[in-house]
């Protein structure tokens, strides 16, 4: 990744950080998901130079990386954010620095507590049935192997468009967590429409971007 985009997100205080994070991302994966270059593959990368460091996880910047200016160029971020401008600050496109270490940001699947809880729910039911133990009994013992709720990975809550179209009715809203790797150099692997490392990268291949 060769050039970079750099977003600074501006809360109010009637308007919160988090707020913002998931109006702007949103927006982002919208543009990448239109500039794709393959099936859920994008050839910009995000970044988040503040994660893990400041009193909100993710922090209150998010870069745009791409190996050609003119693909930062053509996306043209600020279009799709003109909305949000009196909450956003996009500066123009600059080379990377030199002095760079490299980092893979990757989506983390977490259930949330409600399909944790609809699945128990379902596999009681089923245990009951099959066992002839009563639906009390069989949700008391798959209670001692719930999940565990706690994640240390920040998230962003993003509205997902194929559940809107598809089934209006239903909560399209999810979270969005992202883990961060730390690499010794760029293992260049590919993107998704979130930006993020795709899925489909090898063991040995990431996602990565310059992180500075």
């Amino acid at each position: 990744m060769n050039y970079y985009q750099e977003i600074t997100l501006l809360p109010e205080e009637e308007v919160s950080l988090g707020f913002i994070w998931q109006r702007v991302f949103q927006q982002v994966h919208i543009s990448l998901v239109e500039h794709k270059v393959d099936k859920n593959k994008s050839a910009i990368a995000v970044g988040f130079p503040q994660y893990g460091k400041a009193s909100f996880p993710l922090g209150s910047k998010l870069r745009l990386f791409a190996k050609e200016q003119a693909q930062l160029e053509q996306l043209n971020i600020a279009k799709w954010l003109s909305r949000f401008e009196d909450y956003t600050h996009v500066k123009g496109i600059k080379p990377v620095p030199d002095e760079v270490s490299y980092v893979s940001f990757t989506r983390k699947n977490v259930k949330s507590p409600e399909r944790i809880e609809r699945e128990m729910a379902e596999k009681a039911l089923r245990w009951s049935q099959k066992s002839g133990k009563s639906l009390e009994e069989c949700l008391a013992e798959l209670e001692q192997t719930k999940p565990d709720l706690n994640t240390k990975h920040p998230f962003i809550f993003l509205h997902s468009q194929q559940t809107k179209v598809r089934s209006p009715d239903k909560s399209n809203k999810y979270p969005l967590f992202i883990a961060m790797q730390e690499f010794d150099s760029d293992t260049h692997g590919t993107f998704d429409c979130y930006g993020l490392s795709a899925k489909a990268n090898d063991e040995n291949s990431f996602g990565c971007v310059p992180q500075f």
